[in-house]
Formats: structure tokens, sequence, C-alpha cells
């Protein structure tokens, strides 16, 4: 049966404030006063809608309008909605070339400089001045589904945002506010953003029961106002979701036009229902058309569509316009068709047989061989889906390892990820043992603690069991770093410490004096946070001089930042922080990240305990801007953790509660991290005499650092627990 009329309805509907607001935002940019622009709101709310009637203004005010979308997979894309500008940009003439330029400079990200975050810098500052530049005259930028952008787009966009204000341009972004969960990358760009006020965000409501009407009664092209009854039938349906407004209605056999029909109707249960009901209704080409579109994406042009299903281009014309009658695809700008939504291209997705899901799978992975025109990202995934092992290994660890020479660390987590799933049996153990070595330091670097103690495992007795001593014990180093992190208590990591140099101890090779180094700072570091003090400062001049020898930097400065502590924890406070800051400055010069990071939490830390707060405050700031632009999440969760300690004792208690809740909830490995937040917002619970919830808190916090039996973890709850029994009236339970 056919739909009861047009399924997209003709009208905005419950948008005039925010269409309102981009007409403001328009003529300010035209005055030379840019901005950034969120459209926030759940799937279905009408963000793609209402930024299509915000592009249309802007041509009418005779802007340039670039668009780019946003997919699912584009979180391992570094920079992929600014590949989808590029390819925008080269369909339209009056860019110019500016599309080529801009994909020659993505594509020589990965160049062979060792500096990942000098690269990526200069990335960065390249892209935004090539985009700047375009907006000599009106320009909007629009981005749909940020929520699935990598943290490359995001750093771009912040930078680009910083640019517009002097400039004829806006960037217009939308994202779902129900996807922002934690450890998303937008989550932590929109929030800081926003803070900085470097952007504005508007967010979409549901539609109430009387807009519901309006949209129905548009949809169903009635002349008068439609029954009470029937909206309210519609609004209980759908609680006020446009699409499902709209799918809803479709999915009703012709004739269906009464509060009663549609209460007794075969109505769809589900937005997905619904979706397949329409779905079913359409030709055999048309579903096959759809089928291989969803598959390739949510966006693809009809050449590509041809290739993939081997028929001739003029053959698919006829089903492609079918699906854009009944309004599951919409053309757009170069000849391209985009699903309506991504929720009809996952339902259409997700209905497809698994053999035959595989097959187009493995189809577009060899066309897109074919075509060269695919990030490494996309290409393994497509190959993973289609079964494809040996295929799915090759492209995601080239992938996985561009990302880490760019500082992508999320995106090298999920490529190496996907490389070390399907590494082909027929692997040299020492090749196999590299990618998980590989894979568990990105995980570290991404605070994923669990995946990467077992990669790192996994490395190390492949290594050994092939007899590759100094590679083997190269990984020790970490994997003790990461068993930390998990609580591994300090006698255990001492042994395998040891153990890692007993094997190299005898070696004088530069290779295996490296090794012995990185071993020594390890040993000094695992004392130091167990406060043996004069061990750690033993081990840490041991080690700083073994990789002064061996021409080793990072590990000389991460066993001069452990010397700074040890100093400054035996009386020697100028000293040792004179030590500190010379470990953060000769990191920065070379651009040794993870030192850099390391050096901004030691004193931070240091600081917050020795009570020197302002100090503590200064540097945890600096370095949880440093960790989130070079992607260092361990070290970022743990500096939130200690500016939240430094927030609660200086009275800024909100604020303390609202930076440990947030670290958190996104910090999933850091065991350190989770028992500082946890005593943090105990001590503010029990500042504001909700003894309670301090009580839970702080015992949380306790049985945490029990597991380390460290002091400086273990003795913070334990106070917070003893003061607020006192200050409850239980003076036996405080003793």
């Amino acid at each position: 049966m056919e739909p009861v009329g047009p399924l997209i309805c003709p009208v905005l509907v419950g948008r005039d404030d925010l269409f309102a607001l981009a007409d403001r935002r328009l003529a300010e940019a035209r005055r030379g006063r840019g901005e950034l622009l969120f459209l926030a709101g759940e799937a279905g709310i009408g963000k793609s809608r209402l930024l299509g009637e915000i592009e249309g203004l802007a041509r009418e005010r005779a802007f340039r309008v670039l668009h780019a979308s946003t997919f699912p997979r584009d979180r391992e894309v570094a920079a992929g909605p600014f590949l989808d500008l590029a390819h925008a940009m080269k369909r339209d003439r009056r860019f110019g070339d500016a599309g080529d330029q801009l994909l020659e400079r993505l594509a020589d990200a990965a160049s062979d400089d060792q500096d990942a975050h000098r690269r990526r810098r200069l990335l960065v500052l390249d892209v935004v001045d090539q985009l700047a530049g375009l907006a000599a005259t009106p320009l909007l930028i629009a981005i749909e589904d940020l929520h699935w952008a990598d943290d490359l787009s995001l750093e771009l966009l912040a930078a680009l945002a910083g640019r517009l204000r002097e400039r004829p341009a806006i960037v217009v972004g939308t994202y779902r506010s129900d996807e922002l969960y934690p450890r998303v990358p937008m989550r932590e760009w929109r929030a800081r953003l926003l803070t900085q006020r470097i952007a504005e965000e508007a967010r979409l409501n549901r539609l109430s029961a009387e807009e519901t009407g309006r949209m129905t009664r548009a949809i169903l092209a009635f002349d008068e106002p439609v029954a009470a009854d029937l909206v309210a039938a519609v609004h209980d349906r759908t609680d006020g979701i446009p699409l499902h407004v709209e799918e809803l209605l479709g999915a009703l056999p012709s004739g269906t036009t009464m509060t009663d029909q549609i209460r007794a109707a075969d109505v769809p249960a589900t937005l997905q229902e619904a979706i397949l009901r329409r779905v079913a209704e359409r030709s055999r080409a048309a579903r096959a058309v759809a089928e291989t579109g969803a598959v390739i994406g949510r966006s693809f042009d009809p050449e590509r569509l041809a290739r993939v299903m081997d028929r001739p281009p003029e053959r698919l014309e006829v089903p492609l316009q079918e699906l854009v009658r009944y309004f599951f695809l919409v053309p757009a700008s170069g000849g391209q068709f985009d699903f309506r939504h991504a929720t009809i291209r996952d339902t259409i997705y997700g209905q497809i047989p698994t053999r035959r899901r595989r097959n187009l799978h493995l189809r577009v992975a060899r066309t897109a061989t074919a075509l060269g025109d695919l990030a490494p990202a996309v290409l393994s995934a497509h190959f993973e889906q289609a079964g494809e092992s040996g295929e799915a290994y090759r492209t995601a660890l080239a992938g996985g390892r561009a990302a880490a020479a760019l500082s992508s660390h999320r995106e090298a987590f999920e490529l190496l990820g996907r490389a070390s799933r399907h590494v082909p049996s027929g692997t040299p153990p020492s090749e196999r043992a590299r990618v998980f070595q590989e894979f568990g330091l990105v995980a570290m670097a991404v605070d994923e603690a669990q995946t990467a103690r077992a990669a790192l495992g996994t490395a190390r007795r492949l290594y050994l069991d092939v007899g590759a001593v100094v590679e083997a014990a190269a990984v020790v180093p970490p994997l003790a770093a990461v068993s930390h992190l998990l609580g591994q208590v300090l006698d255990d990591r001492v042994e395998l410490l040891r153990a890692g140099l007993a094997e190299v101890e005898d070696r004088t090779d530069e290779p295996a004096r490296r090794v012995q180094g990185r071993l020594l700072a390890g040993l000094a570091l695992a004392y130091c946070l167990d406060f043996r003090i004069e061990e750690s400062i033993e081990y840490a001049e041991q080690g700083r001089a073994v990789a002064a020898e061996a021409g080793d930097l990072e590990t000389e400065l991460h066993a001069l930042a452990t010397l700074g502590l040890g100093r400054l924890f035996t009386r020697r406070i100028d000293d040792g922080w004179r030590t500190l800051e010379e470990a953060a400055r000769r990191g920065s010069e070379a651009r040794i990240e993870s030192e850099v990071a390391r050096a901004y939490d030691y004193i931070g830390s240091a600081a917050w305990e020795l009570m020197e707060y302002q100090r503590a405050e200064r540097w945890l700031r600096d370095g949880i801007d440093y960790a989130e632009r070079v992607e260092r999440w361990e070290w970022h969760h743990q500096m939130s953790a200690g500016l939240a300690v430094v927030m609660w004792a200086t009275g800024r208690w909100d604020e303390a509660v609202h930076i440990a809740e947030r670290a958190f909830a996104d910090g999933r490995g850091g065991r350190p991290a989770r028992i500082t937040c946890l005593w943090a917002m105990g001590y503010v619970a029990m500042a504001r005499g909700d003894y309670e919830r301090a009580r839970t808190l702080l015992r949380s916090s306790a049985q945490e650092a029990e597991v380390m039996a460290e002091l400086l973890r273990w003795s913070p709850p334990i106070w917070g627990l003893a003061e607020t029994a006192l200050l409850s009236g239980r003076p036996a339970e405080a003793i």
C-alpha cells in the first residue's frame, strides 16, 4: 500500500526560535564576525532538517556553502569530515583547486618526521590556514554528526573556530546529545569549547502535542486542524520526535486518517519496524540498491554503487529515484546520495542476511582498493566485516601506525586493535609480538589499562618464546606501569622489573643499554610511589646516567622527573621544583609528549600534596590542556583527579565534584585516578555535612587504595573516614 501522503513534513515545525538564531548569526558573519554553532539533540529530532534550512537561507544571502558528514567509522579516520569537505570543494568550481590542496595536505600528514606532536600541530595550522583563506567572501561550512568525529577533526574544528571571529564565515555542526558517552571525543571537546565561549550551542527539543498536531496536519495535507484525539494518538506513539512522526504516518495504509483507525491499525511498535515495513513495499531493485548503499555508508555516489553491484549505471537510475521519491535517500552535492537519516541506513543494514552482508562488504572493499580512495580505517573495517582477515590485518596495521605517527591515539587504538585480532597464522612470532606491543602502548595512551596489560603481556611472552630477550625486557617498563594503574602491589612490580633487568644486565650493546635505563627508571618510580624515597633516588640517578650514555632522552627525562619528586620529599624543596621544571622544559623542547605530560602531572600532584595550591592549579590546568591536545588520556584523567582535589581544598566545591565525576566516568583503566576522584568527592560531601554520602565515597576509595597498598593512595580516604565518623558523632569508629 502507498503512504498516505508526503513522508517529509513540508514545513519546519517548532524550530522558529532556532531558525531566527541562525538568521542572526548569518547576518553577523556577513559583517565579519563569524562563529561556531552547534545544533544538538537526540536522534530523529530534526537536526539535519534544520541544518538544511540554514544552508538554504545562507545561499539566499549569497554565502558559498560546503557540506560534510561524519559517519560511525570516522572515529577511526584522522580528519574524516575534513576529507569530506575537500571532496565537496572539488565538486564545486567556485573553490578552484582548494579541494585538491586540502586533500594533498591531509594525505601528507604522515611523513618521515619522527616528531609526532610537531607534525600534528603543523598539520592543524596548515589546514586551518587553508580553510580560513577561503573566507574572503561569506562562507558557511556545515558538518553533520560530530558525535562520530575523531580527535584530530575536533582539534581542527576548535582551531578554525578561533579564526572565525574576524571573518565572514560560520561553521554549523550537528551532534546527537544522547550519544556523548564517556570517552566519546566530542564529549571533552564540546565542554571545552562551550566553557571557553569558542562555540555556541542550540538544543532541539521534542515537539509538544500542539506542534505534533501541526506536523501531522501538514503531512496528511488536511485543510482543517487535526482533531485533538488524533493528535494525542500520534503524539503518544512518537513522543514528539519528528522522524518518528514521519515514519509512523508513512507506514500507515492509505486511507487511514481517523483517530480510531490510527489506534486500531497495525502500527509499527518501533521506528525500526516502521522503516522496514516501508522498505518491504519497494521494488526488488530498489531494495537491492538500498542494501548496497547501506553497506557502502550513509553517503555514496552512483558510480561506486554501480561498480559494487556490477550493474551499468543507467540500470540504477530508476531504483535510485524510487528511493528518493519515497524519502529513503536524498540527493546531495556532486551527484551523491545520502540516506535521509542515519537511523534509516542502520535499520536497512541490520536486516541484511549475514552471508549477503559479508559479500557486499567484500565487494565494497575490492572496489575501494581499485579506486584507491578510502582511508585505511574504513577499508580495513570493510575487509573485517567481509571476513577477509589477511586484508583487514594489512590495511589496519598500516593505518594504525600512520595514526600513531600523528598522535591520533584513539584512531591508532581502534586500528591496531583490529590488526591484533587478524594477525595471519603464518606471521613470525617477533612480528606478531611487535603488533601487540604497539597496540598495548596506544591502549595505555587512551587509558584502556586492562587491554594494555593483556596486549603487552602477550607481546612479552611472544618475544621470550623466540629468544628476543632485549625486546622482551623492553616491554617490561610499560607493563609494570600499567599494572600499577590496575592495582598490582609494589613487590610484584619490582619482581617484574628486576626480572627484565636480569635478562639484559650483562649486555653492553646500545639497544640493551637503553632497555637497562628504562628498567632502572621504572624501579625508581615504583619505589617513589611507595614512598621509599632513598631507594627511588638511587635508581633514578642510575637510570638517568645509563639513559644519557645511551642517548635515550625520553628515559633520561623520566628518571629526572622521578628524581625531582624524590628531592621534594626529602625536603630539598627548591631543588626539587627546579628538577621537575627542567624535565618539563626539556621534554617540551624535544617534543616528547609522554614525558611532558608526566612532568606536568608530577609537579601538579606534588604541589597539592605540599599544599601549594596556586602552583598546583596552574600546572594541572596547563597539563590537562596539553594531555588533551596530544591525546594522552591516562595523564589527562590523573591530572583531572588532582585538580578536583585542588578545587576542594580551595573551596570551589561544585567545580571539584564536576571535575571528579567526569574524570571518574571517563577514566576506565586508571585505579589511581579513581581513588583520588572518590576521596575528593567524599571530602566535599563531608564538608557539606552529607556524612552518609561521604562515608560511601570514602569507603569505595579506601577499598580501591588498599589493593594498591601505597601510603599516598590509602591515607587520604582513611583520614576522611575518621573525620566523617567524628563529625557524625561516632568517636569510637573515628578512633
